[in-house]
């Protein structure tokens, strides 16, 4: 890529939750400079994203729940019904998408996890790269225990339909894999600047943190809260103040690393994302997985390094915990091994490939540079 060419990128985020945000918030500022860069993303994400850079909201596929915070199949399917037909036959939605594609003139997708932008550049034939945590099921060799074999599989397939084939794929993951295929990259977690920033502390409080608090602040899991002997921060529910010793927080960045930064140990789901700055920071890990299969691995995987437990949002007791810390030294020790920081990785990575998959670019500033000359192009 010569001189100072800027390829326009679009960078597609998944919108159900915020670790996908949150991941490429840490890698937009660094492509934002070098490159014409537009988000596309819808739900959470683009509410997270959007103040920050600019972004185009989409339609956004994700789980419905029922009454116990379970997922519920039929309300997802209703749910996803209608963005899942536009997606696959190219509805009203897939072909605004190419149209903004167009009209911006876009050279590349940068996509984490975001099916409707890898769909649309497949059909425009812009070159994608895949930038996420779930290609961990799909594009490495099965790391499935017995009983996720079955339900990893046929995620792994539905989420090879629904991104199709990349021309590269790059993978982010707290833990390593081996790859399935030629091509696939691996770095670690990727932090945010304002994780790196701050300095682990072992306070005297538990952070609690759920990503859909709505459904998972369920009545046991605030029994059982309510009954430690530790004061307890909670995140991601709608309550605001103090109860007993319950601290219900506001969504915050800057809030959300200090508490994590500071507490004790951390109860939360089990997103790849948090995890990774929970062990940046060295705090043992209760993971708590919604249904998903890639929260389930991750919980799973978190017990068989040694860097925490897996408990049950449904059947969560004190006892649970109090063994959970009756560990926790041996946890941070364990954490000792595991990727740190991928942040810069992921960068060189991803400058490399967008080096190698952008060639219109060279046409295109080509083609600028003679209209500049005068020199009719070819």
């Amino acid at each position: 890529m010569a001189g100072n060419a800027k390829i326009r990128i679009a960078y597609g985020v998944m919108g159900y939750g915020r670790g996908h945000a949150t991941r490429s918030a840490a890698v937009l500022p660094a492509l934002s400079a070098e490159h014409e860069v537009t988000v596309f993303a819808g739900g959470d994400a683009h509410d997270w994203l959007a103040p920050r850079f600019a972004t185009v909201r989409i339609p956004t596929l994700g789980y419905a729940y029922a009454g116990d915070g379970r997922h519920s199949p039929s309300r997802s399917v209703s749910r996803n019904a209608a963005p899942l037909a536009d997606l696959l036959f190219g509805g009203p939605a897939s072909r605004r998408l190419g149209r903004e594609f167009a009209g911006r003139g876009i050279d590349l997708v940068i996509s984490d996890s975001e099916a409707f932008c890898h769909r649309t550049a497949q059909r425009l034939g812009i070159p994608r790269i895949s930038f996420d945590h779930v290609g961990i099921i799909a594009w490495c060799r099965s790391h499935f225990p017995p009983e996720l074999w079955l339900a990893g599989s046929r995620d792994a397939v539905v989420y090879r339909l629904l991104m199709g084939t990349p021309q590269a794929i790059l993978i982010s993951s707290f833990y390593p894999a081996q790859p399935a295929r030629a091509g696939v990259q691996q770095v670690g977690p990727i932090l945010r600047e304002a994780a790196l920033a701050r300095t682990p502390q072992r306070g005297d409080y538990l952070l609690a943190y759920f990503n859909k608090g709505e459904y998972q602040f369920l009545p046991q899991i605030e029994r059982c809260l309510r009954l430690l002997e530790l004061p307890v921060v909670v995140y991601g529910t709608a309550r605001r103040g103090t109860s007993e010793r319950l601290v219900f927080r506001a969504p915050s960045e800057q809030g959300f690393l200090d508490d994590l930064a500071g507490c004790r140990a951390l109860i939360c789901t089990a997103g790849n994302q948090l995890v990774g700055e929970a062990i940046h920071f060295r705090k043992p890990i209760l993971a708590l997985p919604e249904d998903a299969v890639e929260q389930r691995l991750n919980a799973h995987l978190i017990e068989q390094f040694g860097i925490g437990r897996r408990g049950d949002l449904r059947r969560l007791t004190p006892s649970d915990v109090d063994h959970f810390l009756a560990c926790e030294d041996q946890f941070r020790r364990n954490m000792r091994g595991l990727p740190g920081d991928g942040r810069q990785a992921a960068l060189d990575t991803l400058r490399a490939l967008i080096r190698r998959l952008a060639p219109r670019q060279q046409t295109r500033l080509a083609v600028r540079g003679s209209a500049r000359r005068g020199v009719p192009s070819t």
